[in-house]
């Protein structure tokens, strides 16, 4: 995955926003709902790294399965992870893993405003 496939990917889901509260060189993307976070990176590093929030059990299980799979880097090591983007973990992982970053920092929606 290249620095803009990251950026893009993660602009495209509902209501993300890339920030920049630790300087120009760490794209922060949040959800503009809640300001919260899903995914960090350094889109200038190489080998370009993205961390992400992740239920703390699937986190155990990738980890243990992907090398390049580690605990949060200066985050909280029960609820984040670190991927190393250098084609070993396969990218739809990767798009999979920041979907479900994503969703668990979006706002929710209330009862009465859901279709269906």
């Amino acid at each position: 995955m290249t620095p803009d496939a990251l950026r893009e990917f993660c602009l495209a889901l509902p209501q993300a926003i890339e920030t920049f509260p630790f300087g120009e060189e760490t794209s922060v993307f949040k959800t503009s709902g809640n300001d919260k976070i899903f995914a960090l990176t350094a889109l200038a590093n190489d080998p370009l790294n993205v961390s992400l929030k992740c239920d703390p059990e699937d986190g155990v299980a990738l980890r243990e399965e992907y090398p390049q799979i580690t605990p949060g880097y200066h985050l909280n090591k029960k609820h984040w992870i670190t991927i190393v983007l250098d084609d070993s973990v396969p990218v739809d992982l990767v798009e999979q893993l920041l979907r479900d970053s994503h969703a668990l920092v979006r706002p929710k929606v209330p009862r009465a405003n859901r279709a269906g």
